[in-house]
């Protein structure tokens, strides 16, 4: 009688293997998924092993897709991180998946309740680009339409996108900012910048005490993947004869709870549900 023996796995990097992982534009797609999610920049070796793809296809992919913008190179430690396309693509499609469905409906009822202009940021580099934003009635207020864009080291959800970048992304990223000085409270210092990232990563919540505008102050928390990555940022903010920083803290359940109905209906949005 024959012995039975499972079918052996292509080896890692061979033709079987290879073909396995189907089309040109899945192993693309899987390169761009890879980098884009680990949160840090990674080498083409680790890429190789990673997807089980020989090391010139993997080279190959990856040189396109620096030429199209979707990855960047770092010339010295030859590492790859996402690209100014990637990050405008998702910015684009984060924006798509907001506008107008059940997280802006979350949004919405979030300013109703309490009663203040809210927004969803993400991080684009040293900036924050608002992807939704729902103006609050009051007659003084700070108004920005979606797509505005800010400075991250000021504001609220800039420091909370910041803190949860990788630490040595986040210290490359704050090392080449300008940290431009906006009132006598932004912070300048990278030092200063980075121990307020720890604070926040510890707390969960970024607050702005007026260093973006005198009077205008911040509270900000995460809003992740199925992950539990932070993929964006939902914000309120005040001027401050209506509210202090201690009654920005009281509306922070508020935010949690609408961060996660969000993170919920993206799941759903998204097949993840």
């Amino acid at each position: 009688m024959k012995n039975l023996q499972e079918p052996s796995k292509p080896r890692p990097g061979s033709p079987e293997d290879e073909r396995a992982h189907g089309s040109a534009l899945a192993k693309s797609m899987a390169v761009l998924d890879l980098v884009a999610t680990e949160g840090r920049p990674l080498g083409l070796v680790e890429v190789t092993e990673r997807l089980g793809l020989s090391k010139p296809t993997v080279h190959r992919i990856m040189r396109q897709l620096e030429d199209e913008g979707l990855l960047r190179r770092e010339p010295l430690r030859d590492r790859y991180s996402v690209g100014p396309r990637l990050c405008t693509l998702s910015i684009n499609a984060l924006a798509s998946a907001v506008q107008g469905g059940a997280v802006h409906a979350v949004l919405a009822d979030l300013v109703g309740r309490i009663g203040e202009t809210c927004n969803i940021g993400v991080l684009d580099r040293m900036e924050v680009v608002y992807v939704d934003r729902v103006e609050c009635d009051w007659p003084l207020r700070l108004q920005l339409a979606p797509n505005s864009r800010v400075p991250a080291h000021c504001t609220a959800n800039g420091k909370l996108m910041l803190a949860f970048l990788d630490g040595r992304t986040r210290e490359k990223l704050i090392a080449g900012m300008a940290l431009t000085r906006f009132t006598e409270n932004t912070i300048t210092g990278p030092d200063r910048l980075e121990e307020d990232c720890q604070s926040i990563r510890r707390d969960d919540y970024a607050v702005n005490d007026q260093e973006f505008h005198l009077g205008l102050i911040g509270l900000a928390v995460p809003i992740r993947n199925g992950g539990g990555r932070v993929i964006a940022g939902l914000a309120m903010h005040s001027p401050l004869p209506r509210l202090d920083i201690d009654g920005l803290r009281d509306h922070l359940p508020a935010l949690r709870e609408a961060a996660a109905r969000m993170e919920s209906a993206l799941k759903e949005d998204c097949g993840e549900g």
